[in-house]
């Protein structure tokens, strides 16, 4: 049982930080005032799982005093055994509120998606995991914004680049996406019917903002400008609106021609390249540092195999944490919410393990 003595004393921080977040002197500094608004935002979390945990616990001890009661006893037996239902999930939901909040978990989310090996399949099944991603994300208020997009012929994508959006911490709930992504299923160009395994790649980033200070100058970017192409090389439009950016100290390129208006685009290209930058230099840190990646949070590899898409079974396989889901045709509906909770359930577990390790 979760000491709780321990997260009132956490929770005793809140007035103090509300009375910040009051001062001007805090409003008027936009990094104190976002740092204290993080923290209170935690905190406002762990009130909101302590108050369901302890109070599901309260719930659950009344009811065991009046168990021996002839008229309240089947009452209260039918209340206890609600109450103890409850417990397991509260008390995980207040132990994930309680470790410490990843500031970049809030931040907006740029998603990547690259067809591998496997040629126009692969291109259909980069196509199919958008849709995927799409779905859940118009189902829980997210707004998606392609940056970038390179078509296939037959209506999938050799490469797509989007932005998720405006619903509670994206990058957080998407982060554990990158990887390497791999179906096996008849394609649509097989005259046969023989399966196929083909692959693609999603990357997950953090979108950069303002507080991570991020300067580019102009003459470490090479800019390209040319003429949007849609299916087939056909021009979507006749103006040369399409947008190429290059940081020359570490090659890193990003482009954009979703957008008519050139300044669009090149707005749109510069934050999917900050982005980049930011995801290399973080990865260059952590290799220095020797870093160890305990926790999927930590675990963004392309390179790693993470899950199986096995279309004649029905069945997604994601191979970090050993789950296998019969359900295949409902998770590319957009039905995420399963899998992903078991992500982060594997996640806080081996969180909780390393917080308790350092202790």
């Amino acid at each position: 049982m979760l000491d709780r003595s321990s997260v009132e004393a956490c929770l005793s921080a809140l007035p103090a930080l509300e009375a910040q977040l009051a001062d001007p002197a805090v409003t008027g500094d936009r990094r104190r005032y976002r740092e204290a608004l993080r923290e209170h935002t935690h905190l406002k979390r762990v009130e909101a799982a302590a108050q369901a945990y302890y109070g599901a616990l309260d719930d659950a001890a009344a009811a065991r005093e009046l168990l021996s009661d002839p008229e309240l006893g089947p009452m209260a037996q039918e209340e206890l055994a609600r109450t103890e239902a409850v417990l397991p999930e509260a008390e995980e939901r207040l132990m994930r509120a309680l470790l410490p909040a990843d500031p970049l978990d809030d931040r907006n989310a740029m998603m990547e998606i690259r067809a591998g090996t496997g040629g126009e399949e692969a291109a259909l099944f980069a196509g199919d995991l958008f849709r995927m991603y799409s779905r859940w994300c118009e189902a829980h208020g997210y707004k998606v914004s392609v940056m970038d997009a390179s078509p296939s012929d037959l209506g999938g994508f050799k490469e797509i680049v989007f932005r998720v959006s405006e619903g509670e911490q994206p990058y957080g709930r998407l982060r554990f996406e990158s990887g390497g992504h791999r179906v096996q299923r008849v394609p649509v160009t097989e005259a046969q019917g023989r399966i196929h395994t083909s692959a693609a790649t999603v990357v997950v980033l953090p979108e950069a903002d303002e507080e991570d200070d991020l300067v580019l100058p102009e003459s470490e970017l090479r800019i390209d400008i040319f003429c949007a192409g849609g299916h087939g090389g056909q021009g979507v439009n006749t103006t040369y609106s399409a947008i190429r950016i290059t940081h020359l100290p570490t090659g890193l390129v990003a482009q954009c021609q979703d957008e008519r208006s050139q300044h669009r685009n090149k707005e749109k290209a510069l934050a999917v390249l900050k982005s980049r930058i930011l995801d290399a230099r973080r990865q260059e840190e952590e290799a220095k540092a020797g870093a160890t990646r305990l926790t999927l949070r930590g675990s963004g590899d392309r390179s790693q195999r993470i899950r199986t898409y096995n279309f004649p079974q029905n069945r997604l396989t994601d191979h970090r944490i050993g789950l296998t889901l019969y359900s295949l045709d409902r998770v590319m509906e957009g039905e995420l919410d399963g899998l992903f909770s078991a992500l982060e359930a594997f996640d806080l577990r081996q969180r909780l393990g390393a917080a308790t390790s350092e202790d």
